[in-house]
């Protein structure tokens, strides 16, 4: 068992970059159903449920400290080659689809709560309600909620649970399906975002050596700086300090583009490797213990999920929602901030604003979402 940082970090490198090695040099026609991220994935989640590292104060500090900077040395990388103007073409679908990913949502949840009333009596709606709060912005929405509709301590961990095993298993789903967007967008006849182009031909030259370290340096720079700067900066329910430092990073990748600096080669060599890195630290992160204790909230868990998906599907066939817009939006309201701009890298370097924006938009409505579900829950128990 792994007890200290520098093995468990060894770990998530190689992990990292088994699965690509093997897709260019193998060429398996398994990575043609299932990408090298999602092998990724999937490797490091089995690894941290058997047992392979202890989530001891160290692994557990290291994991926090490696997400906190690679994740905006991420953006501010993604960024240097992002053409926005194609994004704000997509205005009015990119708020479609995430009204109607709420829409999904609100009933999904409504929906398992009659199908399992039954079953809850009393309180027992609470960690329902509860993660409706984090499943449209992030946890910080379910402690609010919590808070609101008093809620025990022992229901909070029922709610984390569930959002912790259906989160990691919808968020392997999600990048899954990357490779069903061609007869997706042909069935509902959208027309595709990864089309969207990024400005690659900016850069000239091959990556060298010194590029690497040149941007590799840049990036964790412009980390650290953003994460100092959001210090500075006002916090509150609605916006926290790494929200801010995704915000500043991903404004200081603009600004980069914008310069000579942006025609240097190598940014997307390091983002690429940087986000299937991010990929690998968290699903580092997995925790199942404890699973046997809430089977009935697992249940319900996996129930919303399912029909949102459905519903979902049938907004983009209605609306014409192309597979990776209906991935990002799901993530932003079941994931946060952190993991949809992750997600929408692994579909299309273009499409990291877009993910941004709509995780954004979920962390800002999350909580009155929630307080609606608990309200609508509390009449539901009652009558």
């Amino acid at each position: 068992m792994i007890h200290t940082v520098w093995p468990y970090l060894a770990v998530m490198l190689l992990a990292a970059g088994l699965f690509p090695a093997l897709e260019r040099r193998t060429g398996w026609r398994v990575f043609n159903v299932l990408p090298p991220i999602v092998f990724t994935y999937l490797l490091v989640t089995a690894l941290a449920v058997s047992g392979l590292w202890q989530v001891n104060e160290e692994i557990r500090t290291a994991q926090s400290m490696l997400v906190s900077h690679m994740v905006p040395a991420l953006l501010f990388l993604l960024m240097i080659n992002c053409d926005l103007r194609a994004i704000f073409k997509l205005g009015p679908r990119v708020l479609g689809v995430f009204a109607c990913t709420s829409v999904s949502l609100f009933i999904a949840f409504i929906t398992t709560f009659l199908l399992y009333k039954r079953w809850l009596p009393g309180d027992a709606w609470h960690p329902l309600a509860a993660l409706s709060g984090s499943w449209v912005g992030g946890t910080a929405n379910m402690i609010a909620v919590k808070q609101a509709i008093g809620m025990s301590d022992q229901h909070l961990a029922m709610s984390l649970l569930t959002d912790a095993l259906c989160y990691s298993t919808w968020v392997a789903v999600l990048f899954a399906v990357a490779r069903l967007a061609p007869a997706f967008n042909r069935w509902t006849k959208a027309r595709s975002t990864g089309e969207l182009q990024v400005a690659e031909a900016k850069a000239t030259g091959p990556t060298t050596s010194d590029s690497v370290l040149l941007w590799l340096g840049l990036a964790l720079a412009a980390a650290a700086l953003t994460a100092w700067l959001a210090a500075f900066l006002p916090t509150s329910t609605m916006i926290s300090a790494t929200t801010w430092t995704i915000l500043l990073a991903t404004g200081a990748g603009l600004v980069v583009a914008h310069t000579p600096l942006a025609r240097y080669p190598g940014a997307g060599t390091i983002s690429s490797a940087l986000l299937i890195s991010v990929v690998a630290v968290l699903a580092s992160q997995s925790n199942f213990h404890g699973i046997g204790a809430a089977p009935l909230y697992l249940l319900c868990g996996v129930t919303v999920i399912a029909v949102h998906a459905v519903l979902l599907v049938g907004f983009a066939k209605l609306f014409r929602f192309d597979l990776y817009l209906c991935g990002i939006s799901s993530l932003a309201h079941i994931g946060g901030v952190a993991a949809t701009p992750v997600l929408a890298a692994s579909y299309s370097r273009a499409l990291v604003p877009v993910g941004i924006l709509l995780a954004l938009l979920g962390y800002i409505l999350g909580t009155g979402f929630g307080l609606l579900v608990a309200s609508i829950m509390s009449t539901l128990a009652g009558s």
